[in-house]
Parts: C-alpha cells; structure tokens; sequence
C-alpha cells in the first residue's frame, strides 16, 4: 500500500503522522512512504531523514493526496485536504466530528473512509490513541493555566503554589479521566490546593488512593460543580463523552460567582467544549476574557510539544496502521472490533452514532457498510 502523509496545516501545528521510526516499519513491512516535503520539520525531522528511513518524498500536498492510498495525519483535514480526498481512500487522523458538521459534509461528501484516532477503543474501556495526547493535553493545562493567571496576561496574578504564608491557588479539575488525572499530577506537583469533580465513586477512590489525600474528590453534582467552581483560581475542563459534544457543564451565569481574573482551560474544546462560554483559539492567539475571567480554549494544544507528541502518539499508532495497511482496511476493521469503532465516515455514510446524533444526520452501523 502506499501511504502518504502531509504537512499540518492547522495553525501552529507541528506534529507530524509518521516519525522516520514508524515509516521504517511500514517499509519493513512491504509498503511505501511518500512524504511532502518538510512534514517533519516541526519536530526537528529534515527530508533526508525519511528518505534513509524509505520514504520518497513529495513536493506538495496535491501530489500526496492525489497518489496515496491512505492519508495519515494528526489533526483533522482542513476543508482544503478535504476537497483532496477522493472516493474509497483511507484516511486516519483524529478527526472530532461531532461539532464540526462543516468537516463533516466534507467528508461524506468526498465518499472517502474516514477512520478517527480518537473513536477507537481497547478492551479496557479506555481510548488508546486518544489517551496519549489526553496526557500531554492535561500536563500542559496546569502550565498554560498557570501562564494565564499572571497579572500580565489578564489574571489574578496568582502564583499556583503560593509561597510560605501566602496560600495556594485553589484547582479545580472536572473530570477524572486520563486528561483529569494528568492535570491533578502536575497541579498536586507544584503545591497547588486541587480538587477533582466526577460522577464515580470508584474513580473518586481510585484518585483518593493514588493520590494519597492531597486531592480533594469530590462527587459532580450541580450543585457542587456551583460551588467549587465559585471557589476555584484555575478550572479545568477534562469531560469526554467518546465520539459525542461535551457537555455544557459551566454556564455563563456561574461565571458571575468567579473571582476576576480566574482562569478556565478548556481541554474538551476539540468536542466543542465543555463551557458555554468556550469558543476554540490557536496558539497564535489561545486566550480571550469573558466577563473578567480569562479563556483558554486552543483545539490543538499537544501541537506546542511536537516532538514529545508526535513520538507519543506514533507510539500508539504504528500498530493499527500497519493492521490497515498490511490487511487492507475492511479486513482490518472486521478483525479489530476496536478499531472498527474509529470509523466515523464511509462512502457518505456516518457510521458513528454519537456523531450522527450530535449532528441530526442519519446513522448506519459499520458493520453494515463493512458487510
């Protein structure tokens, strides 16, 4: 199969779909590489690199699309690699349907399989190629978060920690999953006063011993969410209903009972966001204040990181690429009930049912269109 893979568009995005260790294991595998050129530049990768490790190499993105019969990416296509796509060709990506429906038409209307990193499951429940960038995601909230409440730029000018005889900043983590747990530790690790918010008790005590008290758990209620979110310097917002819009979980009213220059990271921001307030910004521009309280919302976080990120999520990749690449996709997905969960678009058919709702568009099982 040959597998191509193209320069980030997105703004500020550097990561890259193959570092040169994964495409010299598509190569060892029998396929072929075309990379545009300066696709790995971001992460300190030049063309010469992947052309040791296999590849041949592309002038632009045109050709890649047009030759490739799988298009691996990180972020999903902007409308101009959209209207690259064509009929029956593979691409894999993280794609956050739900509250794009302009993507969305896009790619139904491009009739290409469209198959999202972040839909794709594993026997434990969890998402395996969501979970590494859910981390870096949720290490760099607490850094961007704290940024954000310099006085410089908008905050409270808080220090996160405190110092001896000045008390912490007061954290507040909703959602204890693998982007909550990630912000608690690098919270918890600079002195902050955290609590997390969540709706399980076996989640709230498997924090409470991982942790060993120095987080506050406490059960997600409105009312709870009322009061801590009042209380708090820096929110977190870590809610992921897979494949679905976040819910809107802090209202605009509620910002009223925030302390000026408080600070709100939405991590959730690349499923719409989890307040209603969030509207999605770039790192060119990640912040704006709402009602005296600084926004964080950028939908490419993990893209500041590249290196770190790109190397992280290839990780986590590689194995399903070659599955698809080496089996072919339909048998890939028939094989794989994990993976055929990540399909999200099929020959203009949704074949993901929290996108299909969340979009009023009709749903057909993949097991279906695969059939």
């Amino acid at each position: 199969m040959l597998i191509g893979v193209p320069k980030e568009i997105k703004n500020h995005e550097y990561r890259v779909g193959l570092t040169p260790v994964s495409v010299r294991e598509l190569i060892a595998n029998g396929h072929s590489v075309m990379m545009q050129t300066g696709a790995g530049s971001g992460i300190g990768e030049n063309d010469q690199s992947y052309i040791d490790a296999g590849a041949t190499i592309a002038k632009t993105a045109e050709d890649v699309f047009a030759e490739a019969e799988m298009i691996i990416k990180v972020k999903e296509p902007q409308p101009v690699e959209c209207k690259m796509l064509r009929a029956g060709q593979i691409l894999f990506t993280y794609l956050h349907l739900a509250p794009d429906p302009t993507q969305t038409n896009l790619l139904v209307e491009s009739e290409s399989v469209a198959i999202a990193y972040e839909t794709v499951t594993d026997n434990n429940g969890g998402l395996p190629l969501l979970a590494p960038m859910s981390e870096v995601a949720g290490r760099m909230s607490i850094h961007a978060g704290a940024t954000c409440l310099e006085k410089s730029n908008g905050g409270a000018g808080k220090l996160l920690g405190g110092v001896p005889g000045v008390a912490p900043a007061n954290v507040l983590v909703i959602g204890g999953g693998v982007v909550g747990t990630n912000a608690m530790q690098m919270a918890v690790g600079m002195n902050a006063n955290v609590t997390i918010l969540d709706r399980s008790i076996n989640r709230l005590r498997e924090l409470d011993a991982q942790f060993g008290g120095r987080v506050a758990t406490v059960y997600s209620t409105r009312s709870a969410l009322e009061q801590h979110v009042a209380n708090a310097d820096l929110v977190i917002g870590a809610v992921l209903i897979p494949g679905a819009a976040a819910p809107k979980l802090i209202t605009r009213e509620m910002l009223a009972t925030m302390r000026p220059g408080s600070v709100l990271v939405d991590v959730a921001i690349d499923q719409g966001g989890c307040f209603e307030t969030s509207k999605a910004t770039t790192h060119q521009d990640p912040t704006y204040i709402v009602d005296d309280i600084v926004h964080y919302c950028v939908a490419n976080m993990p893209g500041a990181v590249a290196t770190t990120s790109a190397h992280a999520l290839n990780h986590a990749t590689l194995p399903f690429t070659l599955a698809l690449a080496n089996k072919g996709y339909k048998e890939a997905l028939k094989n794989d009930h994990h993976l055929m969960q990540g399909l999200n678009v099929h020959h203009g058919a949704i074949t993901n049912a929290p996108v299909a709702e969340a979009l009023g568009m009709s749903f057909v099982s993949p097991e279906s269109v695969l059939s």
